[in-house]
């Protein structure tokens, strides 16, 4: 059978010859600097030099149990890594999501890891809602293992409306106990990743009664399997939920409970508490328990970025390899990167992946002064935090999803095979539109902000900086001149979203002079009202992708400067014309102008296109860590789909029995 050559294609050799940036440089920016580059580097050494990653059969020809099975191993073996790179480096959680994301994490447990929930929501709940006594006596142990907990607050019936969970704690004075129970189907606990037969404790969502009154949702640590044993308590019904589109490493399960009973201890208090005679104390916010929440969201537009940059590597490389049609008579058939159309597909791609990368590492920096912020008791930020990690969450997961997709499409019929990777890494992203928050319910979250913002700026109260805009939207008396230079376009896209919520609490206050009441009035908008969240979200990423960018400039060689203001062109001009009818209804552009910009992004498709390669090499991703046969760093595409193709069972014996079972006797007519 066909080997793998040790020689790079050709044709991607040229590509990187015609670089005309530095690609070391550019990695480095990424990371962070030369020095994390090197850290990465060594973290990726490590935990691939293990072999964790390999397999011997591969994942997708292994049953639904197996997939399991492998994936608790691969799991533990990961985390034993991961304690020894703590007590080595002696990092905190920073290090954990960095092999846990999209990268690292989606190489080594490619359809998830049924520990994952143990480290990114059970670890940050009880550091964020714990007290110093129940931290003292929970941590140690989660953190050194001797107990794998999960997140159990989604339930068979409700998701994101967390107010409505069913499942109760109701607090026995007599015996200073909690009792936990499931009162319907639809109060069960439903998709919790690790729950199902991994995890023996949850942080337990649930509506706390005391005296005979309920006080919201808290959160409960609850023992659901013996530590010894790993059987169910007994009162817990637990289980796996099934099959799913992707990630069915992950374990999700389902959790009941019959009137299970736990200390009063385990109600996290650190924020409101229940003292011995049931006697209720207020938190001094409920907006306290936002924190883990927002840690998460925040983790996934990081994850995103990674997910996006493995596609729009592998599509890249594959369009500079891959040779289709014949244009031009007598002519050699050109690469399919020749092709504008390519180009439109991918580079958006690359551009958007820096775009978020960016907005993640601003979002990232302000969620870590707002939790010190609120340690002193500091809330004013937190309702722009949590704005802003809703709708950043939507459409950032939105995008990958798109990206991903689009990615494949451009790879024609070998994107649609699993070892190209496309396939489960689609999986992964549109997986993160649905869990922590359905991305239409966030970006309304976000607009409830953004409508008491707009009634702000209207009364002209100062708003804080990311929507500083619409007090400039609300004093203005008409549009000024169109500009379609990026900073013009930053404004456009500002004055889009400024237009859209004045228009939405326009409506709300028409349809209530009209009789209609106020939640029938929102209900009426929110299509209109998700999509101003959607235009304030693009606003923020596309004045934060500029402003950042712009200050990097300062620091980076000549020819990259060039490249990187071209990637911050490109997402200005992609996305001013991908909304253009938005602004001709906002702004006072013309056709004139919109042909202007169409001209400037096909002008930049071209000036991008030599440096395309150079720029996916960029993300540094080794093949391991990529897992495509369309995308390695050597470009040998054919042959490695090849090698993939043999490693099918059904390529392991000439003939299948089914020949001779049923093929045969159908062909002689002996049925």
């Amino acid at each position: 059978m066909t080997s793998i050559p040790k020689t790079i294609n050709k044709d991607l050799q040229r590509e990187r010859d015609n670089c005309t940036f530095n690609v070391q440089e550019l990695i480095c920016l990424l990371d962070g600097g030369a020095e994390k580059t090197e850290e990465r580097k060594k973290r990726e050494e490590t935990a691939l030099r293990e072999g964790i990653h390999l397999d011997d059969v591969p994942n997708i020809y292994l049953s639904h149990k197996e997939k399991y099975e492998q994936a608790v191993k691969k799991a533990c073996k990961l985390f034993k890594m991961i304690r020894k790179l703590q007590e080595e480096e002696n990092a905190g959680m920073e290090n954990y999501r960095a092999v846990l994301g999209g990268s690292l994490g989606s190489a080594i447990l490619s359809d998830g890891s049924p520990l994952t929930l143990h480290y990114v929501m059970f670890i940050p709940t009880l550091m964020g809602q714990a007290t110093v006594e129940q931290q003292a006596y929970w941590i140690g142990r989660a953190f050194n293992l001797n107990i794998i907990g999960t997140y159990a607050q989604t339930e068979l019936g409700h998701g994101t409306f967390i107010r409505g969970l069913e499942t109760t704690a109701t607090y026995d004075a007599s015996t200073k106990e909690f009792v936990l129970h499931s009162p319907t189907l639809t109060s069960y606990k439903w998709w919790p990743g690790g729950l199902a037969h991994t995890a023996n404790y949850s942080i337990v969502m649930a509506q706390l009664y005391t005296k005979g009154k309920c006080h919201g949702i808290h959160p409960f640590i609850v023992q659901l399997r013996d530590e010894e044993t790993h059987m169910p308590l007994p009162g817990i019904k637990i289980g796996e939920i099934g099959v799913k589109l992707g990630m069915n490493g992950t374990n999700n399960g389902f959790l009941g409970f019959d009137k299970v009973r736990i200390p009063r201890e385990h109600l996290l208090m650190k924020n409101s508490k229940v003292l011995e005679d049931g006697t209720y104390v207020n938190a001094p916010s409920t907006k306290l328990t936002y924190g883990t929440m927002m840690f998460v969201r925040v983790m996934i537009v990081h994850d995103m970025c990674s997910y996006m940059a493995k596609a729009v590597t592998i599509a890249t490389r594959y369009s500079a390899i891959r040779r289709q049609s014949q244009p031009k008579p007598d002519e050699p058939e050109p690469q399919i990167l020749d092709y504008v159309t390519q180009q439109h597909k991918l580079f958006i791609g690359i551009a958007t992946v820096h775009a978020y990368k960016t907005s993640a590492e601003w979002i990232w920096q302000m969620y870590n002064n707002v939790t010190a912020e609120l340690e002193s008791g500091d809330m004013e930020r937190l309702p722009e935090l949590h704005a802003l990690s809703c709708c950043l969450k939507s459409v950032c997961t939105s995008d990958a999803a798109a990206c991903v997709e689009r990615c494949r499409l451009a790879c024609g019929g070998h994107g649609y095979m699993l070892s190209s990777n496309l396939p489960l890494t689609y999986g992964h992203v549109t997986a993160a539109c649905t869990y922590e928050g359905e991305n239409t319910v966030m970006l309304l979250q976000t607009a409830r902000y953004l409508v008491k913002a707009w009634q702000q700026a209207r009364g002209g109260r100062q708003l804080p900086p990311t929507t500083a805009y619409l007090t400039v939207a609300a004093d203005s008396r008409r549009h000024p001149p169109f500009d379609s230079t990026v900073e013009g376009i930053v404004h456009a896209l500002q004055m889009v979203a400024a237009g859209k919520i004045a228009l939405c609490v326009a409506q709300i206050e028409k349809r209530q002079e009209s009789g209609m009441c106020y939640e029938d009035a929102w209900n009426m908008t929110s299509v209109q009202l998700a999509s101003a969240s959607e235009a304030h979200c693009r606003a923020f990423v596309m004045s934060t992708f500029y402003k950042e960018t712009s200050e990097k400039l300062l620091e980076v060689s000549a020819p990259l400067k060039l490249v990187l203001m071209q990637l911050v062109e490109i997402y200005a001009l992609y996305w001013a014309l991908e909304t253009v009818g938005d602004l001709l209804r906002f702004t006072s552009i013309s056709e004139r102008e919109i042909m202007k910009m169409q001209s400037a992004y096909e002008d930049l498709l071209s000036k991008i296109r030599p440096n395309a390669v150079g720029l996916v090499d960029s993300f540094d991703i080794r093949d391991e860590i990529l897992n495509s046969a369309l995308g390695a760093y050597d470009g040998n595409a054919y042959e490695r789909l090849m090698a993939e193709a043999m490693k099918s069972p059904l390529n392991q014996e000439p003939v299948n029995q089914t020949f001779h079972t049923h093929l045969k006797p159908l062909m002689q007519g002996k049925l």
